[in-house]
C-alpha cells in the first residue's frame, strides 16, 4: 500500500502543478473580479448540483463491485457498470434541462449578492457549462471502475487535460471571447472522460446501451448511495452558503475563497486523495472477506499517515500565509484587496485541513462497511453548525469568519464519526490515534515556530521570496527531527521502508 501511496502522491503532484498554473493564469488575467466570479459560480452551479450524485455512486459502487467480481464473474461487474452508465446519463438530462429553464434562479441561489452584469454574465456562462454533467457523473464511475481494477494512474493524473484546456481557454477569452471560458470547461470535462473510458476498454470494459434498473445491484447501489447522496450534499450546501454570504460581503469575495479552497485543495488532494484512493478499494475487499481485523489496521494506519503529511503543512500555511499568497497569486490583476481576503480564507481553511483528512478516511471506511447512515447524519450536524457560525463569524471576520466556519465544523464532524466507529468496531483501539496525533502537532507546532522566526527574521532585511523559502526549507528539517526525537512510531516505520526501499533489509534489535 505505501507504494501505491507514494505513486499516487508523484502522479497527484504533477497534476495539482499544472491546477496550479490553472488558478495563477485566472488570477493574472482577471484577479478578484466580476468576471472571474462570474465564471466560478458558472462552474459551481452544474458541479455542486450533479458532484453529490457522482459522489454517491462512486462510493456505493467500489463494496459492490467488489462483492460482485467476488461472487459471480467479471462479465456481471460490466453489466452492472453499464446500467449506472445509462442511469447516469438520464439524470444528467435532468439536470441540465432544470438549471437551462431555471438558470437565473438557480444562479442567484448559488450567489445572492450578484446584480447587474455580473449576475448576467454568470447566467450565461452557465447555461453553457451546465452541459458538463453529462461528463462529471461519468468520470466519478469511470474513475472508480479503475482503481477497483488496480489502475491508480488514469484517475491521478485525469486532472492534467482539464487544467490544461482550461488554461488555453482562460487566455483565449482574454483576449478573443469572455465565452470560451465556460466553453473550456465543457470541453475539458469531455475529454477527461474520454481518455477514462479508453483506459477501461482497454482493462476490457465494453459499452452497452443497456438499463437493468430492477437488477438486485443496481437497486442495492441506489440504495447504498442515496444517504451518501444525502451526505455529500450537506457538504455542497455549505459551499453553496459560504459563496452566496461571500458575494454579499464584496466584489471578489468569492474568487479569494476559490483560490484559497484551491490551495488548500491542492495539499488535500496531494496527500488525502492518495492515501483513500488506495485504502477504499483495499478496505471494501476486506469488508467483503469479512477481514476486520485487518481493516482496523488499515484504517488507523491511513489516519495516522493523514496526521504526518498534513498536520505540519497546516501549521505551516497559518505561519506564512500571507507570503504564499503574494508569491503565487502577487502579479497581474491580483492587487492587495485580493491578497488580503485570500489570505484571511487561507490561514482559516488551513487550521481545519487535518480533520478534514481523517473524516474523508473515516467515511471510506464507514461506506466499505455498507453502513452511510452515521456519515449522513453528522454531515447533516456539520451543515447546521457550519451554516450558524458563517451568519456569525462572517459579520466580525468576514472572508475569514467562513473559512473558520468551515474548519469548526469539519472538526466536530471528524470527532463524532472517530467516536462512532470505535463503538462500532470493537477492538478499535482510537488511543493509538490520539497518540501519533498529538506527537505530530507538537513536532508540527515546533516546525511552525521555526519556520517563523526564520522567515521574520530574513524579511526583515528585505529578501521575502527567499526568506519564505529558506524558512520552508529549515521547517522541513526541524519537523523530521522533532518526531524523531519524540519517538513517533508511524514516523519510524515510513523511515524503515525508505531505508529498505534504498539500502536493503534493515535488521533491527
Amino acid at each position: 500500500m505505501d507504494k501505491t501511496i507514494l505513486l499516487i502522491m508523484i502522479l497527484s503532484l504533477v497534476s495539482k502543478l499544472i491546477g496550479f498554473a490553472r488558478d495563477l493564469t485566472l488570477s493574472y488575467f482577471y484577479g478578484a473580479s466580476s468576471v472571474s466570479d462570474a465564471f466560478i459560480i458558472s462552474m459551481t452551479v452544474p458541479s455542486v448540483i450533479f458532484s453529490f450524485v457522482g459522489a454517491g455512486i462512486s462510493s456505493g459502487y467500489i463494496p459492490i463491485y467488489s462483492g460482485i467480481v467476488k461472487r459471480y464473474v467479471h462479465s456481471q461487474g460490466c453489466r452492472f457498470t453499464n446500467s449506472l452508465i445509462n442511469l447516469l446519463f438520464i439524470l444528467a438530462t435532468v439536470i441540465a434541462g432544470v438549471v437551462l429553464l431555471l438558470t437565473r434562479p438557480i444562479v442567484l441561489l448559488f450567489a445572492s449578492g450578484f446584480e447587474g452584469e455580473t449576475l448576467n454574465m454568470a447566467v450565461e456562462f452557465t447555461k453553457i457549462t451546465v452541459f458538463s454533467v453529462y461528463f462529471t457523473g461519468l468520470i466519478y464511475l469511470f474513475n472508480s471502475y479503475l482503481q477497483v481494477s488496480g489502475n491508480y494512474t488514469v484517475p491521478a493524473l485525469i486532472g492534467l487535460p482539464l487544467n490544461i484546456i482550461t488554461i488555453v481557454a482562460i487566455i483565449l477569452s482574454f483576449y478573443l471571447n469572455k465565452y470560451l471560458l465556460p466553453a473550456g470547461k465543457v470541453i475539458a470535462a469531455m475529454t477527461q472522460a474520454l481518455i477514462a473510458y479508453t483506459f477501461m476498454h482497454r482493462a476490457g470494459f465494453r459499452y452497452r446501451p443497456e438499463l437493468r434498473i430492477r437488477d438486485q445491484q443496481v437497486r442495492e447501489m441506489i440504495w447504498l448511495a442515496f444517504p451518501v447522496i444525502l451526505g455529500t450534499s450537506a457538504d455542497q450546501i455549505n459551499i453553496l452558503v459560504d459563496k452566496t454570504i461571500a458575494s454579499a460581503i464584496s466584489t471578489g469575495g468569492i474568487s479569494a475563497l476559490e483560490y484559497a479552497q484551491r490551495l488548500i485543495l491542492f495539499v488535500g488532494d496531494l496527500f488525502i486523495y492518495s492515501v483513500s484512493t488506495v485504502l477504499f478499494p483495499m478496505i471494501s475487499r476486506l469488508a467483503a472477506g469479512n477481514d476486520i481485523d485487518g481493516l482496523k489496521k488499515a484504517a488507523i494506519k491511513a489516519v495516522n499517515g493523514i496526521n504526518l503529511l498534513v498536520l505540519p503543512v497546516s501549521v505551516g500555511s497559518v505561519v506564512v500565509a500571507r507570503p504564499i499568497v503574494w508569491l503565487l497569486f502577487g502579479r497581474g490583476a491580483f492587487d492587495e484587496a485580493a491578497a488580503a481576503m485570500t489570505t484571511d480564507a487561507l490561514m482559516y481553511y488551513s487550521i481545519g485541513m487535518f480533520a478534514t483528512g481523517i473524516r474523508e478516511v473515516l467515511v471510506k471506511v464507514f461506506f466499505s462497511l455498507h453502513d452511510t447512515k452515521k456519515p449522513v447524519l453528522y454531515s447533516a450536524v456539520s451543515m447546521a453548525i457550519n451554516m450558524i457560525l458563517n451568519l456569525i463569524l462572517s459579520r466580525f471576520m468576514g472572508i475569514g469568519g467562513l473559512a473558520l466556519a468551515s474548519s469548526i465544523s469539519a472538526m466536530i464532524c471528524t470527532v463524532l464519526l472517530m467516536m462512532s466507529l470505535r463503538k462500532k468496531l470493537s477492538g478499535f483501539d482510537i488511543r493509538i490515534i490520539y497518540v501519533s496525533f498529538f506527537k505530530t502537532l507538537h513536532a508540527s507546532l515546533v516546525m511552525g515556530l521555526a519556520t517563523l522566526l526564520v522567515y521574520l527574521l530574513m524579511s526583515h532585511i528585505g529578501y521575502f521570496t527567499l526568506a519564505l523559502f529558506a524558512s520552508i526549507t529549515v521547517g522541513a528539517v526541524v519537523y523530521p527531527i522533532f518526531l524523531y526525537l519524540m519517538n513517533a512510531a508511524d514516523f519510524k516505520e515510513y523511515v524503515l521502508v525508505l531505508r529498505y526501499k534504498f539500502k536493503g533489509p534493515v535488521c533491527r534489535r
